[in-house]
């Protein structure tokens, strides 16, 4: 005997309909990603890597992203959310339970990168469910929301993992995020199926046979413009997770003092999430994305001042509005800027984008301290966010998207 299908989801219904298979699993997806997030360079220096090569494998995480977001969207065009969840699952994983149980660096590593891949497919299944769940005009809003409880997840994983880690060790933190990865697979399995649509048909108005490379070159110059303001905002976004932390270290702060201020930037960035959404869909998504790289830009360019606790809570602060406001944005700037018939290739390439410039920005931040300082790595990130913001108020649409022709 067949079970009955899953309840409709219908463009009128609230956001609410959408907590249990797509908000809820992200921000336990979230809580698996902070909870792992501390212990990764710890684990490597527990089976003998050094500094150094515990540097590599945590960027690993985000090389292995990076590599997973153009087959990600293949893969999502072609098998469906449903069923890329669900592999997207079953990658990850196998990347956790690889971590968990590595005897090497080396081991730990691929199991990192499996991880990466995994995440790459499992957001992009993710986000072109929910693109097609809700109406265009709360499209914002749900994907900034989306977006702020996958944060809200990170910032409080760090604590459970901690408390998993006293008490079965490092790698605890990898436990938390084995059982994050079943729980968030397993809620997002039964996504409920679209009234417009099949679910499992990966964009609607999908022409046969298109290819990935096709999708790029027809769209290039979306990519080659928009795009770039993407990759600038990838790479402000993930910078100040390394310059904050080493210029804490720098004016003489303790782990306990940055962790704090930490916490406070997190809590401002999760706290905006949905009004950005919100705004973006009342009066458009240039303003949101020009004023969060202008936060961006400025904390960067006010770093260097600050000398005491009270100024560097201050840019940190600055930042985490700058954050906060960037949630969503590029996700929905690329589900407005996607063609119907060939939105999750599209998706991937754009996702790249972003991606590449969070590979980037800290790589940035190391490059120019070791060859100047701190500070003037800190003022040249502050000087690509202004430019990211201008690329912005360029290239996006002032008005809101209309409905497009497949």
């Amino acid at each position: 005997m067949h079970s009955p299908l899953p309840t409709p989801v219908t463009a009128d219904r609230p956001l609410r309909r959408l907590v249990v298979p797509a908000f809820l699993p992200a921000a336990v997806f979230g809580i698996g990603q902070g909870a792992a997030a501390p212990v990764v360079a710890l684990s490597a220096r527990e089976l003998g890597g050094s500094v150094a090569a515990a540097g590599v494998i945590v960027a690993l995480l985000g090389l292995g992203q990076v590599l997973g977001d153009l087959p990600a969207g293949r893969i999502v065009a072609r098998l469906g959310e449903r069923n890329a969840v669900l592999l997207g699952s079953a990658v990850g994983l196998i990347g956790v339970a690889l971590s968990l149980v590595a005897p090497s660096v080396v081991l730990l590593g691929v199991g990192v990168g499996l991880f990466g891949v995994a995440s790459a497919v499992w957001g992009l299944a993710r986000q072109s469910y929910v693109i097609d769940a809700v109406p265009e005009a709360m499209r914002a809003r749900a994907l900034s929301a989306m977006a702020g409880l996958s944060r809200l997840g990170f910032l409080l994983g760090p604590f459970l993992g901690a408390a998993v880690v006293h008490v079965v060790g490092t790698r605890g933190g990898f436990l938390v995020q084995l059982v994050a990865v079943i729980a968030s697979g397993a809620l997002m399995a039964g996504l409920p199926r679209l009234e417009h649509g099949p679910d499992e048909a990966g964009g609607r108005g999908r022409r046969p046979g298109i290819s990935l490379r096709t999708v790029v070159t027809t769209h290039s110059r979306v990519l080659r413009t928009l795009g770039v303001g993407a990759l600038l905002m990838g790479a402000a976004r993930a910078s100040r997770t390394a310059v904050l932390p080493l210029w804490a270290d720098h004016i003489g702060l303790d782990a306990v003092s940055t962790s704090l201020l930490f916490g406070i930037g997190a809590a401002v960035d999760v706290a905006l999430s949905y009004p950005a959404g919100r705004l973006m869909d009342r009066r458009g998504r240039r303003g949101v994305a020009v004023a969060s790289l202008l936060a961006f830009a400025a904390a960067h360019v006010a770093l260097p001042l600050a000398t005491t606790a009270m100024t560097l809570g201050a840019v940190t602060l600055l930042m985490g509005v700058g954050n906060g406001l960037s949630n969503g944005v590029i996700m929905t700037l690329g589900a407005d800027a996607a063609p119907a018939d060939a939105r999750a290739e599209f998706l991937g390439a754009w996702r790249l984008c972003h991606d590449l410039g969070m590979l980037a920005g800290p790589a940035a931040i190391a490059v120019v301290s070791a060859a100047a300082a701190l500070g003037a790595a800190a003022l040249s990130m502050g000087g690509l966010a202004a430019v990211g913001a201008g690329v912005m108020a360029r290239w996006v649409p002032k008005r809101l998207p209309g409905p497009r022709p497949g």
